[in-house]
């Protein structure tokens, strides 16, 4: 199986994003090791932002990857120390390669222990090159496994790197007599000149060395490089012609001009070809024999080519120096990188900035360049998907820290960067995916980090939510990618899904109250005191306030002519809610105000029965004392739901408040046939003795007494025995209408209670909120926040209901846990 490294190595199972989580541990579970790690890793300078490689999208962590035994990192200092000196080896090659061909005849001298010499170091390489680690582009994963690099290098680069390393000396011995010459097999290493244009880019991109002079450098070389070959080829041409008066040199030095030094030959080869290079032309030397010229033309040629490449670029460098108008945003991403990074440095020495707001600037320009050259800036490709995909692409990248959310945007920090200002105004909030950020507060111009936020947890939420400055700093400890959700986008969401933010809102009251800090629990009073002031208007509905059993919110929303009966998704009313939370004085403002006792839901339930389940005998009696039946309800329903439970006073309660116990339910049976499978003797005695029929077939034509007969209950036999028969019983026989297969249910263990979460443990938060001190404080801001947006969507006119999608509860274990879903 194929095994890469992701840059944190690891997966973690889905969980739940952490909307109101603060400080620690509500988001992704790292390893302590990694944890500790992390926190204690200052190293992250800004330097390296324009090396090695960024996390991808939705990345846990981006510190140095660990990878297999004997395994080496292409961004390993030491690794590239090593590329850096066999790139000096190279320049050695790219001279004396076409200086053997074109010269020598014959190895001479210390050439041939120089050239083995530098072949053995090319052959460690090729070694080495089995145990380095490659980066994948296609997902910018670091791949360390030793058959893929050995598989990938031997695809690209193998053959030619051993061929190029092959002694010359053992080339001859092998190669046919033709083809034996000295400097054939000596162009060959000529391939490792590649080597030479990856050093240049990577130093292009250096903003240690100054781009104009790195560039220069490069031309240099290029044009040195190649008039050194032309004159290497044009000696070569005139020492193997067979005339040797009949070439260029014959002409210039004689006929007999191998006699001289090989130094004065090789000056005037090089005359030669830098002169037709440059089109000068002196006309003092020219080809003279048909293979001169052929190649001459061809060379001519190539100057064209050349000369405009060296032309182009040394224009391009010049206006690059000399132009005033260059922008940040340029078709030459490097050059448009350094124009700005030099502008920041300019701007910062100028202005005497401090020497971390220069870190800053540089380190966030930087940043961005990268991210933009590497492609991790895909906004505008996502923006132009529909919105299911984006969803989906979300869900994938991100879906261990946030849940189906499209709207939301990575973006990368650097190090000791200010995400949040304390009292900005609340624009964005900011989920954390890698890194680490520090939350501070500062006061009488100290600074105190009172949290520190790890991968999941978010951070800007209380400004968004509540519309109120930005409480804390926050400013990351090192390269850090977050998620950033803007405060429009997010309320377009919310007014879309008003039920989704009654759920956040009370989320945030619930985590607000779970926090020890005096300025939360000031944050939690005026909140709590703006949701019950009576002279403001509120988005959330009646079921929202029966939820929180909070009498006083829910007073002033029936005041307001707010319908009492109105429904959430589930067409469950605030009744259901009240009923099922035993809030007696919610029940009866409803009541007063007019609310139906007996309007079912969409499972066909009704209040007193949701009372009924809870035990809330206070809350039954006032139902009952207000017309409310469990006729009007799904009685069917309850009673098998009471038999299923082995439950004989829960059938007693629904005798007792007018439920007929003997009607079929939802599935076709009745809660006698339900007794029976469950071999309940008391309850069936019960369900006979209040009229159930032991001669009525279900909807398969099983008869309660053909199902005791068939599943051999003989206690239950004998009871149906010991009752009058009427004349025309029919015989107890299994049914056969329509192939329907014989039922055969054995007795089981009650089922599971159907979970309500209306039903699960209520979320109190009236005690933060002083419920004895009817005395609020107004907020006139309060349109601005989040629940006054929601309002001027929802408000209900006159006589017209508003349906408010209000979802179940969450539940809160430790912080709140939402899900926007588009």
């Amino acid at each position: 199986m194929e095994r890469q490294r992701s840059l944190d190595g690891t997966k973690e199972k889905k969980k739940k994003v952490v909307l109101m989580g603060g400080g620690r541990g509500h988001g992704q579970a790292l390893e302590p090791s990694e944890v500790e790690r992390i926190s204690m890793d200052e190293r992250s300078s800004y330097s390296s932002l324009s090396s090695g490689i960024l996390p991808s999208l939705g990345a846990r962590s981006n510190r140095k990857t660990k990878l297999r035994p004997f395994i080496i990192s292409p961004f390993d200092a030491r690794y590239r120390l090593w590329e850096t000196f066999l790139v000096f080896l190279v320049f050695y090659t790219a001279w004396v390669s076409p200086f053997e061909f074109g010269f020598l005849h014959e190895p001479k001298g210390p050439l041939p222990i120089t050239d083995n010499a530098v072949n053995v170091f090319f052959a460690i390489d090729i070694i080495l090159t089995f145990f380095v680690a490659y980066l994948d582009k296609g997902t910018y994963l670091l791949v360390d496994e030793p058959k893929q690099i050995a598989w990938r290098y031997a695809k690209t680069w193998l053959v030619f790197d051993v061929i190029s390393t092959i002694p010359l000396e053992l080339a001859r011995t092998v190669l046919p007599k033709n083809l034996q010459d000295y400097g054939y097999f000596s162009l060959l290493r000529l391939w490792r000149l590649r080597r030479v244009g990856a050093m240049f880019s990577r130093l292009e991109k250096d903003r240690s060395f100054n781009y104009f002079w790195v560039r220069c450098a490069k031309l240099i070389c290029t044009t040195l490089f190649a008039v050194h070959c032309a004159g290497c080829f044009y000696y070569r041409i005139a020492d193997r012609y067979k005339d040797p008066k009949n070439t260029w040199i014959g002409v210039v030095m004689g006929e007999d001009f191998h006699q001289h030094r090989l130094w004065n030959r090789y000056v005037m080869t090089m005359y030669w070809s830098i002169t037709t290079l440059t089109t000068t032309g002196y006309g003092d030397i020219h080809p003279v024999n048909e293979r001169e010229m052929i190649f001459d033309i061809f060379y001519m040629l190539f100057n064209l080519g050349l000369n405009s490449y060296l032309i182009g670029n040394m224009t391009n460098l010049v206006v690059h120096i000399t132009s005033r108008t260059r922008k940040f945003v340029s078709k030459i991403f490097l050059i448009a990188q350094r124009d700005s990074i030099q502008a920041a440095s300019s701007f910062a020495q100028r202005n005497q900035l401090p020497l971390r707001l220069q870190d800053q600037m540089v380190a966030h320009l930087c940043l961005r360049y990268r991210t933009d050259s590497e492609g991790l800036q895909q906004q505008e490709t996502l923006d132009a998907l529909p919105k299911a995909i984006r969803s989906s692409i979300s869900h994938y990248l991100f879906y261990s820290v946030v849940d189906n959310v499209s709207e939301m945007k990575a973006e990368y920090f650097p190090p000791k960067e200010d995400v949040i200002l304390q009292n900005e105004a609340p624009t964005d909030m900011y989920i954390l995916v890698t890194g680490t950020v520090d939350v501070i507060i500062q006061r009488n111009g100290i600074e105190h980090v009172v949290a520190e936020l790890k991968p999941g947890d978010i951070c800007g939420e209380i400004g968004v939510l509540c519309y109120r400055p930005q409480l804390f700093i926050v400013r990351t400890k090192r390269l850090s990618q977050l998620l950033r959700l803007s405060r429009t986008a997010f309320l377009n969401i919310v007014q879309a899904n008003v039920g989704d933010g009654a759920i956040i809102m009370n989320n945030l009251l619930q985590h607000l109250k779970e926090q020890s800090d005096p300025l939360m629990e000031t944050v939690l009073l005026d909140t709590t005191h703006i949701l019950a002031q009576g002279r403001m208007d509120l988005p959330l509905g009646l079921c929202f306030a029966a939820m929180r059993e909070d009498d006083l919110l829910l007073h002033q929303l029936l005041k307001r002519g707010t319908d009492p009966n109105e429904m959430d998704s589930s067409r469950r009313t605030a009744l259901h809610i009240a009923a099922s939370k035993g809030s007696l004085e919610c029940v009866l403002l409803l009541l007063d105000y007019g609310a139906d006792p007996n309007r079912k839901d969409s499972e066909g339930n009704v209040p007193l029965w949701d009372a009924i389940l809870g035990r809330h005998k206070a809350v039954v009696k006032l139902l009952a004392e207000n017309d409310a039946k469990l006729s009007s309800g799904d009685a069917g329903n309850f009673a098998c739901f009471a038999v299923e439970q082995n439950s004989l006073d829960l059938l007693k309660d629904i005798v007792h408040h007018g439920g007929d116990i003997t009607l079929l339910n939802s599935l076709g049976t009745t809660a006698l046939h339900t007794a029976i499978s469950e071999d309940n003797t008391e309850i069936v005695k019960f369900l006979v003795d209040q009229g159930a029929d032991i001669d009525e077939p279900d909807v398969h034509g099983w008869t309660p007494r053909a199902l005791a007969d068939f599943q051999g209950h003989e206690t239950i036999k004998a009871l149906f025995e010991t009752m009058k028969e009427p004349s025309n019983q029919p015989v107890a026989v299994v049914p056969e209408k329509q192939g329907v297969p014989a039922l055969s249910k054995h007795r089981s263990e009650p089922t599971m209670p159907i979970f309500r979460p209306e039903i699960a443990a209520p979320i109190d938060v009236r005690e933060a909120s002083s419920s004895n001190d009817h005395r609020r404080q107004r907020r006139e801001n309060f349109p601005n926040s989040l629940v006054g947006i929601m309002l001027a969507a929802n408000r209900p006119s006159i006589g017209e209901r508003a349906f408010y999608h209000l979802r179940a509860i969450l539940d809160v274990e430790g912080s709140c846990i939402i899900t926007v879903r588009e």
